[in-house]
């Protein structure tokens, strides 16, 4: 139960002005509104110009934003081709994420949090994908190994995260992309019995989880790789399987020239708002009020002794509101691609849907967290509402600082793509013209890009390209 005797007008005054600097600070903007020139320039694919922002940005790579400072340089040096710099910022936000959170002391309870004012942490899905962009830099350098240590990470990232959930554990708890680029990068380094059973790993978990919580099916390659490999491996019984599972024939084809994995980053992710809920108080019996929210379907029942008995707790409320973070969709321009060489064209298959990614995981974070926010919420405004009967100057005074408090995150990792394509080219020795074509919805509009690759017989080759156009969001 909390007590205010100490306090006095004196003590308003003395705190005033930390109180007034604090919802200052907490602001009404958005992250991404407060970080609108850089995100300008990268949108535009300026990319020179917007790490030009971040480095002139010292101060972010010490203050409460470091890690979005880490992964912001680590994609932005990505794409200036800079990929040994840009795993080095990756891998201190790796550090800081592994540090912080192991530290971290959650203050859900207290009546002085202000989720802005404290060192962002990442949500589960970012603190992931970046062992993807890791793991993608080390392809590009054409170091294997080191990047399947970056693919198993994910994994054991996405095991560690749901073992600390008792309830409500994330849908996100597999990642079938990072166990396709495993399958690939074993290929590619020449081990193909782990390339098989990483490829059937992936399967399983695109069929399993990814096709019924992330709208996306097993890749069509992600089916001939699997084949290719068994046959390869002379698992003949696990080849028949696979060929009247997937309706296909596996026909041996001998490899002449090199391979080239394109992967296509499209779009924006999501960014971060802010929005509430809100709870009708209802006394239950038995000394038990009630937070109903009917739209929601959502009810939720807690004792009068959390805040004491008596008219002076929680059933003097009569409804309360909590706000929580909540994504908006940045839609690509582009929809669909494919990769023309000569006479024949290859389709850019779906393999990571990181937009709906984010929305589940932030939704099932929503839902594990709500009870505690809306006991915390509720306790806050039942001791305001005690204060005001006291104190006016005083309960308004704690109006404010909890109006201050209970501000929504809106922080997050901006620069990550709305999704993840990739296809599977065979390239014949020497030079290869190959060009993109990216196409609006209906196809009704399309760009093109042309490449040339230069390869040697057996090399595998990879190669990524960045879509960066949304259509803008009209909040901003």
């Amino acid at each position: 139960m909390f007590t205010f005797e100490i306090l006095n007008n004196t003590l308003i005054l003395r705190y005033l002005p930390f109180f007034i600097l604090l919802l200052f600070f907490s602001g009404c903007a958005t992250y991404h509104e407060k970080n609108n020139d850089f995100q300008r320039h990268f949108v535009k694919g300026e990319i020179e110009d917007a790490n030009t922002i971040l480095d002139k940005n010292k101060k972010a790579s010490e203050d409460k934003n470091r890690l979005l400072y880490y992964l912001q340089k680590g994609v932005v040096l990505q794409m200036q081709g800079n990929y040994t710099e840009s795993n080095q910022f990756f891998e201190k936000a790796y550090i800081f994420g592994e540090d912080y959170r192991k530290n971290y002391t959650l203050t859900a309870a207290s009546i002085l949090t202000n989720p802005n004012a404290k060192p962002y942490v990442g949500e589960d899905h970012e603190l992931v994908l970046l062992h993807y962009f890791k793991a993608l830099n080390f392809l590009r350098m054409n170091d294997f190994d080191a990047a399947l240590v970056e693919c198993r990470r994910i994994n054991n990232k996405l095991n560690a995260l749901n073992d600390r959930y008792e309830k409500k554990k994330n849908r996100y708890k597999q990642d079938a992309f990072a166990l396709n680029l495993m399958g690939i990068a074993y290929e590619a380094s020449g081990d193909v019995n782990n390339a098989f059973i990483a490829y059937r790993n992936a399967y399983k978990t695109y069929s399993e989880d990814y096709s019924t919580d992330f709208a996306t099916a097993p890749p069509t390659q992600l089916k001939k790789d699997l084949l290719r490999t068994a046959y390869l491996n002379g698992f003949t019984e696990e080849l028949n399987r696979f060929e009247k599972e997937f309706s296909m024939t596996y026909t041996p084809i001998e490899k002449t020239g090199a391979e080239l994995l394109f992967f296509w980053h499209n779009g924006s992710g999501p960014v971060k708002d802010e929005w509430s809920i809100n709870f009708f108080v209802v006394k239950g019996q038995g000394g038990v009020v009630l937070f109903v929210n009917e739209e929601l379907g959502l009810t939720f029942p807690f004792p009068l002794p959390v805040m004491g008995q008596g008219s002076g707790g929680l059933g003097d409320l009569k409804f309360v509101r909590v706000t929580f973070p909540k994504y908006l969709e940045r839609k690509p321009y582009y929809r669909n691609g494919e990769l023309v060489l000569g006479n024949n064209t290859y389709q850019l298959e779906l393999a990571e849907n990181i937009n709906e990614i984010a929305f589940k995981t932030l939704e099932d974070r929503m839902l594990r967290e709500l009870t505690n926010s809306l006991l915390r919420l509720a306790v806050k405004q039942a001791a305001e509402y005690q204060l005001r009967k006291q104190n006016e100057n005083l309960g308004a005074l704690l109006s404010v600082l909890n109006a201050v408090s209970e501000k929504s995150d809106t922080r997050n990792w901006q620069t990550l793509p709305y999704s993840i394509s990739y296809a599977r080219v065979p390239l014949a020795e020497g030079s290869n013209q190959l060009e993109l074509k990216v196409y609006s919805p209906n196809k009704s509009q399309y760009t093109t890009e042309k490449f040339e690759f230069v390869v040697e017989k057996g090399q595998t080759l990879f190669h990524i390209f960045n879509s960066l156009e949304s259509i803008p969001l009209e909040q901003f």
